[in-house]
């Protein structure tokens, strides 16, 4: 998979993470021509957040760039795919049910197919949609703690109009 543009700030933060042993995980906010942004609800027996929103994403394979991780995550959670990637969102670190730590890097990205049907891993993933502003908001007041909701909602006020 390729990605263009690769963001400057991706290789320090890898290198950074890698040199730390800490594993990377990337999240793209999507978000379409109509100022949504691209949810998904993760399934209810998932090991990791579960029933919990989120963007898509996942953890970076070993020799694999942000960028690769990024264009191939979007590909197998959607279907789509990943055109550019647009500012960071955030960095962040936490740590999965095995104990160890993760660096989340999310950035705002643009991606093409049929926006209207995602091809979403139906064993991960219970529900998708597209969410405007209020949308999110009331998903955030809904869901105290969403973190995901509260990303999608700066990326949003992030986005150039």
């Amino acid at each position: 998979m390729t990605c263009a543009p690769h963001p400057a700030e991706f290789e320090p933060i890898q290198r950074e993470a890698s040199a730390t042993g800490v594993r990377c995980v990337v999240g793209a906010v999507l978000i379409n021509p109509l100022g949504e942004v691209f949810l998904q609800r993760r399934a209810a027996h998932v090991r990791l957040f579960p029933g919990c929103w989120d963007i898509v994403g996942g953890h970076v394979e070993r020799g694999e760039t942000l960028c690769a991780a990024l264009a191939r995550e979007i590909a197998e959670e959607t279907g789509w795919r990943l055109l550019r990637v647009g500012g960071l969102v955030d960095v962040f670190d936490w740590t999965g049910g095995d104990g160890g730590l993760r660096r989340e890097i999310d950035v705002l990205a643009t991606v093409e197919g049929d926006l209207t049907r995602p091809a979403i891993e139906q064993d991960k993933f219970d529900e998708a949609r597209w969410l405007d502003g209020d949308a999110l908001r009331r998903l955030a007041a809904e869901s105290p703690g969403s973190g995901m909701v509260e990303l999608a909602l700066r990326a949003l006020a992030m986005r150039p109009v």
